[in-house]
């Protein structure tokens, strides 16, 4: 089993990857409404203890945890996500990781154990 973190730079395309992850068999996500650190200093004023009242158009992101099957998964689900956003290296587009759980309990068909020291 693999977590996948996706960051979507740009909530308004969050509809559309979901879509295409779902067309492209991935099934089950967990979405946050979130903000980088870049983002949330510019809405600060100066000084770290005020915060600025200033009407701000740049909307903040969107981040997508998934839990998938094999490292297949994670290269189809990178391929979609970037089909959608586009290359993840260029700037404003998002940031897409993936690492290997060693254990996972509460997914239908899924649950995987490590050892009695969570060790794999």
């Amino acid at each position: 089993m693999y977590m996948i973190f996706c960051v979507i730079d740009d909530p308004t395309k969050l509809d559309k990857v979901l879509v295409a992850l779902e067309k492209g068999g991935i099934g089950g996500a967990t979405i946050f409404e979130s903000s980088g650190m870049h983002r949330h200093q510019k809405k600060r004023l100066p000084l770290p203890y005020l915060y600025a009242p200033i009407d701000s158009n740049e909307m903040d992101n969107v981040t997508v945890v998934m839990i998938v099957e094999d490292q297949a998964a994670v290269t189809k689900c990178q391929t979609i996500v970037e089909e959608v956003l586009g290359d993840l290296n260029q700037p404003d587009t998002g940031i897409f990781a993936a690492w290997k759980l060693d254990m996972t309990k509460g997914i239908p068909g899924c649950n995987t154990q490590g050892d009695q020291h969570g060790m794999g």
